[in-house]
């Protein structure tokens, strides 16, 4: 990935400090440049102080703003970014995943049966999956 020019910006959102750490960890690994946030409404903050992720990845139990609210936020407001948004939840239930990818998620990873490591390539094969438009 270092040959790219510039690199993919993800923004994460969570509440639980040690997960964000662990994530941002990864995805540095992997290349990409991370933004985080401790809630929906801290990123809708950063979003509207001019931040364009490539990548949104969303936990759904947070204070203030849940996941879903967000998403539901991001694709009202800032829908023009073109970021893919993956919900990453300990909320496994069918009804919960068929909620995300409702409201607009590209993809849905449950937390309990993924590492980090797993969850940086699930967010790649969503990816290249989607193709930008």
């Amino acid at each position: 990935m270092e040959n790219d020019s510039t690199k993919m910006k993800i923004l994460i959102v969570d509440d639980d400090k040690f997960l964000v750490n662990m994530y941002s960890l990864k995805f540095n690994e992997s290349g990409y440049e991370v933004e985080t946030a401790e809630n929906g409404e801290e990123a809708i903050k950063k979003l509207e102080e001019g931040l364009v992720p490539d990548i949104y990845l969303v936990d759904v139990v947070m204070p203030v703003m849940d996941g879903f609210g967000l998403v539901e936020k991001i694709k009202e407001k800032f829908d023009s970014h073109k970021g893919l948004i993956v919900i990453l939840s300990n909320l496994g239930q069918k009804e919960d995943i068929e909620k995300g990818l409702g409201l607009g998620a590209d993809g849905y990873i449950v937390k309990a049966s993924a590492t980090p490591t797993e969850v940086v390539n699930k967010v790649k094969e969503i990816l290249a999956n989607r193709k930008y438009v």
